[in-house]
């Protein structure tokens, strides 16, 4: 089991102040929707989970709204119906952080844990927020895959893991075994992505095909 010093560098505080930008941003955000969570979004998962998806930051009005990863916002919609289908969630996602979803051997976080402007962090944020993904990869003893979803994940993930950010090469499908464990490309689930076709349901499957037939050899 990690270590409890572990968890609680995986997870930034509640009203976490490193990201001067982030900060303004949440109270923006408190001050027009008091009800939300305006907050930095925490991993959502299996804490023995051999499966880690890296995104890069929370929607404004998806987990910045709901308090959980790619929950609420169109991306999450395609994520969680394939996670369920692949076997690596069980109940049924209906947008909103109290319904029966549960993930299985897998857990999601985020590169950068609070909601930025126009969904685009800025370098120093990435590198801001980075030492909590590296804590959170440590803290999974079993994890041996980490999908990324979109390019910007991708190099913030080898750079956790101490790398440089092109120790692995890009695209879609494209895997390569780096820092003990095995990195798997995708597309970003995002509307933008799906609605114009660059990112399939098949396609977006078949990487959490591979992932499980990874772990499961």
């Amino acid at each position: 089991m990690p270590t409890a010093p572990k968890i609680a560098l995986a997870e930034p505080p509640r009203d976490c102040p490193l990201c001067p930008r982030l900060v303004e941003y949440r109270r923006e955000n408190a001050s027009q929707n008091p009800d939300w969570f305006n907050g930095p979004a925490p991993s959502f998962g299996d804490p023995d989970a051999r499966l880690l998806v890296a995104g890069l930051a929370p929607g404004r009005t998806g987990a910045n709204r709901t308090g959980r990863p790619f929950t609420g916002d169109g991306a999450g919609v395609i994520l969680y119906e394939t996670l369920i289908r692949t076997g690596f969630a069980v109940g049924a996602y209906q947008a909103r952080p109290d319904d029966s979803l549960q993930l299985v051997d897998c857990m999601i976080t985020n590169a950068v844990r609070c909601a930025p402007p126009g969904n685009k962090p800025l370098p120093v944020e990435e590198a801001t927020c980075r030492p909590f993904l590296t804590a959170r990869i440590a803290a999974l003893p079993r994890l041996r895959v980490i999908v990324t979803l979109g390019d910007v994940s991708r190099r913030n993930v080898l750079k956790a893991l101490g790398l440089s950010g092109s120790a692995a090469p890009p695209g879609h499908g494209v895997e390569a075994v780096l820092g003990g464990y095995v990195i798997l490309n995708s597309y970003h689930c995002s509307r933008l992505n799906t609605n114009t076709g660059r990112l399939t349901p098949a396609m977006f499957e078949a990487v959490f095909r591979r992932a499980r037939e990874i772990i499961e050899n």
